[in-house]
């Protein structure tokens, strides 16, 4: 987020999803997201699936 300017909030609208699971991810709180959401976290930030591991 930080590299690409974004706060948590503006990263969830890129996502079409809401903050609160921006905050979930950021504090470990979903352990293994759905490859749906990996996508849509890997396409906002502008790299590949791949780099998220």
């Amino acid at each position: 987020m930080k590299i690409n300017g974004l706060n948590q909030e503006q990263l969830a609208k890129k996502m079409k999803v809401h903050s609160g699971v921006i905050s979930d991810l950021k504090l470990g709180r979903i352990k293994k997201p759905s490859f749906e959401l990996a996508c849509k976290f890997a396409d906002a930030l502008g790299i590949k699936v791949d780099e998220l591991r």
